[in-house]
């Protein structure tokens, strides 16, 4: 005789997650931009706009880039949550632009305020997930980097003063569109392209490299603890475009 035992457990769904868009795909609603030289929500030379359904970086209007470094910074700060998006590289990197900055952007979190800027700063006190694309064939150029403009942060139980440091990543060449997801969960950082882990840290603070051309103000914060912040999007030079915009926020 053949006996069939069956397990009577009930088995728990997993409750669907609640993302919530930060672009609405048809205007900058939302969106502030501070670009170095000038006021904040200044959009100098349509620098930042919407084209598609994509938020897009452009340079069509500039004649040359003279340190017009931008961000475009969301209206909200946060401190524990998942942030998706999907980037990618297109067209060539206008003129003037540094040698660098060549497919070179990034996605700033834990930002100080925009308000909170110098009218002749180029970037904010924050934790850069940095975003690059290869330019010579076999030369890597890994995505997903993190640089840290004004800050230090924990990594195998070490401080990290460098200023950008490589994630385990691969180079993408070409112009697809790429997925980036960052987790941030307390004091503890991930970075994810396309869904693969690729650098982790942990405990950031506010100090080092970019810190003295900020105002005293924020001078007087080095050695606090970042809990939270604004994000923003770059603009170094290369134009870069980005959808699907979103946040879940973590309790």
């Amino acid at each position: 005789m053949i006996s069939f035992f069956y397990s009577c457990k009930k088995v728990e769904k997993s409750k669907p997650e609640n993302w919530t868009p930060l672009f609405n795909g048809k205007d900058l609603t939302g969106w502030t931009a501070k670009i170095n030289g000038y006021e904040l929500g200044n959009n100098y030379n349509n620098t930042f706009r919407v084209e598609n359904g994509a938020l897009i970086v452009s340079y069509d209007s500039y004649d040359s880039f003279t340190n017009e470094f931008g961000h475009l910074f969301y209206e909200t700060p946060f401190s524990n949550y998942k942030l998706r998006l999907e980037y990618r590289f297109v067209g060539e990197q206008v003129e003037g632009g540094e040698s660098w900055a060549k497919k070179n952007s990034g996605i700033m979190i834990h930002c100080q305020s925009p308000e909170s800027m110098l009218i002749n700063q180029g970037f904010p006190i924050s934790l850069e997930v940095q975003l690059l694309g290869g330019i010579n064939e076999n030369e890597p150029r890994p995505s997903g980097n993190l640089c840290t403009p004004g800050t230090h942060v924990i990594m195998n139980n070490e401080l990290i003063t460098e200023h950008c440091i490589q994630a385990d990543c691969k180079t993408y060449y070409d112009e697809e569109w790429i997925t980036v997801e960052v987790i941030v969960n307390n004091d503890s950082i991930t970075h994810f392209i396309d869904g693969k882990s690729v650098i982790s840290y942990s405990k950031p603070t506010i100090g080092g490299e970019f810190l003295d051309s900020t105002s005293e103000e924020v001078q007087a914060k080095e050695g606090q603890p970042l809990t939270g912040g604004y994000i923003s999007l770059q603009s170094e030079s290369h134009p870069i475009e980005f959808r699907n915009i979103e946040i879940l926020e973590l309790k």
